[in-house]
């Protein structure tokens, strides 16, 4: 009887436990840029774009240069920040407009959820339940509206749609382009002909810290910028383009960043989240609140209409991007902020999207839960001692879809060690990021002894999680 009783008590002692006081708790900022690559910021390496706020704010965080998106596309990714799960575990491993869809190619891709499911505790559902006023801005495609924001523990939702891109990024952002669907940004009206979305964004964020800011708040201001269509402000673009046409004909030839409008676009986000900082040390509360800056996956390397033919970004030295399982898919830039622990450090320990959620909770004290078992690691022992020895964990992605940079492919990181296995032809490929971080040295025929125990790990993986394979297409000819 006793055990029955206590059984029954412990969700209530849970959720007490996770209801502590919020008067002294941190803030939490968090930050996602759309498509942001490797290298497209200074503090990263690129040779073009201005990002000095993000540069500074490399020195104030711990900044990771093995840090990944759990997956190479955005949905997938988001799921796992806000819940801390693999997108494979969670059956959500594309993006809503095709979780359905099964293509006509030589593999049939297995269908997929659309809608982060109802029954996933997320973060903003637990810090909602320890008191704080939880906010999204911008960016959602997590699913329709019954997976909005405000079905996932948010009391407000400003932008975020069951859509991943907007038609334009000038007001009043609504047109039909993709997918030959009407598409529009709400809650930003009244707005002026000529206004640029990620600074709109950034005004309700700014509105929301203001209103909210004398209570402890968790900001999720998710930016579509610098997602497609590729559209920066008209002076920022020319300023690139005179800077491109006036260097000399040797830098021109080893650049690794050439898009103007791109460049325009990453320093517009630079800017605003400049003004998201500002706001917090106006308010003076930038000391108790925590900061992350992030990118949902791999820079986008194909082509847009302004400039057909040319890749909108490059990650280079990694290898392709967005939608590959290559390292320019997934590899993407990672700071955290959190005064009076963090310093200008760089930590080059992998790390991944899934271990944001269980941070984040941890940072601000409040207990595990027995029944929401994280994939994730709290990464507060490398924001302490970046420089700490780790015993080298296998880090797991999963795209089992076709996209303009990859057929299905799964793959598995451990230490220096990174293997590929792609299911049309069942084909591994093995490289040593350490060695070779552009990923050009297959080295699978010359070490088949680590192949095949990472091949081994990655397969007990896959079958632990339940991921879903795509199958042979019996109407497939060549």
């Amino acid at each position: 009887m006793m055990t029955r009783t206590f059984l029954t008590i412990l969700p209530v002692l849970f959720v007490l436990a996770g209801s502590v006081s919020t008067a002294d708790q941190p803030n939490i900022v968090f930050i996602l840029a759309d498509d942001l690559g490797w290298m497209d910021l200074g503090c990263y390496g690129s040779d073009l774009h201005e990002t000095p706020v993000l540069d500074k704010l490399a020195k104030q965080s711990v900044r990771f240069t093995n840090a990944y998106a759990a997956s190479p596309v955005c949905t997938p990714t988001r799921a796992s920040i806000l819940t801390g799960k693999f997108p494979a575990r969670l059956h959500m491993t594309i993006w809503r407009e095709s979780a359905a869809q099964r293509g006509r190619r030589r593999l049939l891709e297995p269908i997929a959820r659309g809608d982060l499911p109802l029954e996933e505790v997320t973060l903003a559902e637990r810090l909602q339940q320890a008191g704080y006023y939880t906010a999204h801005v911008g960016k959602w495609h997590l699913g329709r509206a019954e997976a909005y924001p405000q079905t996932h523990g948010f009391d407000i939702n400003v932008g975020g749609t069951l859509w991943g891109a907007p038609q334009t990024f000038f007001y009043p952002y609504r047109g039909e382009q993709y997918f030959r669907q009407w598409r529009y940004v709400p809650d930003l009206e009244p707005g002026r002909t000529g206004e640029y979305l990620t600074d709109r964004l950034t005004d309700k964020a700014l509105e929301i810290i203001d209103r909210e800011g004398h209570r402890p708040f968790f900001l999720n201001l998710w930016y579509h910028t610098v997602h497609t269509p590729i559209e920066g402000k008209r002076a920022l673009v020319e300023k690139y383009r005179a800077r491109l046409r006036e260097q000399p004909l040797e830098s021109a030839k080893s650049r690794i960043h050439v898009n103007p409008d791109y460049a325009a676009m990453v320093e517009s986000l630079d800017a605003n989240v400049g003004r998201v900082l500002a706001k917090l040390e106006e308010r003076g509360i930038a000391e108790k609140t925590i900061v992350v800056f992030f990118s949902d996956n791999g820079g986008f390397t194909g082509s847009c209409k302004l400039h057909p033919g040319q890749a909108v970004t490059s990650n280079a030295p990694l290898r392709s991007g967005k939608g590959s399982l290559y390292e320019g898919g997934i590899r993407v830039p990672l700071m955290i902020r959190w005064a009076g622990v963090t310093s200008a450090a760089v930590c080059d320990t992998p790390v991944i999207s899934c271990d944001l959620y269980p941070t984040l909770l941890r940072m601000v004290g409040l207990p595990s839960d027995p029944q929401h078992s994280p994939d994730g690691i709290d990464l507060i022992s490398l924001l302490k001692e970046p420089n700490q020895a780790m015993d080298p964990r296998a880090l797991f992605f999963h795209y089992p879809h076709y996209y303009q940079t990859t057929s299905p492919v799964s793959a598995v990181r451990q230490g220096e060690w990174k293997l590929l296995h792609y299911y049309e032809d069942s084909r591994i490929e093995l490289y040593n990021l350490g060695e070779d971080p552009g990923e050009r040295n297959d080295l699978s025929k010359s070490s088949p002894a680590i192949a095949k125990r990472l091949e081994k790990k990655l397969q007990v993986w896959l079958s632990e999680t339940e991921a879903q394979t795509p199958e042979p297409n019996p109407s497939w000819k060549r």
